[in-house]
């Protein structure tokens, strides 16, 4: 694999009208990341999935985890384990990074 400089995230970001539209910044057999827009109230529901990392680039929120609810702002790392359910509410404008494992 090459490497890949993303000067300014704000040039890949997108915001969807229905609710997130993921940039894929890379997927491979190791991991996948992708950069993520929500507008406020926008949702993205509990789901189980692999083990992540979530950093919070811009904004604040919510981001739920199993039964926990934890409130969020740019500067923010969430570490989610392995199949734990996890969703994000966005209260602003909302803009993250996750890196998971495939």
């Amino acid at each position: 694999m090459e490497p890949v400089l993303y000067p300014d995230w704000r040039e890949k970001v997108a915001f969807g009208a229905d609710g997130p539209q993921p940039t894929v910044l890379i997927e491979n057999e190791q991991m996948k990341v992708v950069l993520a827009g929500l507008k406020p109230g926008q949702k993205i529901p509990p789901h189980p999935a692999t083990q992540g990392v979530y950093h919070f680039l811009q904004g604040s929120g919510w981001m739920t985890v199993g039964d926990e609810r934890h409130a969020i702002a740019a500067g923010a790392t969430m570490i989610v384990p392995q199949g734990a359910a996890r969703g994000i509410e966005a209260e602003t404008e909302l803009v993250f990074l996750a890196v998971r494992t495939p």
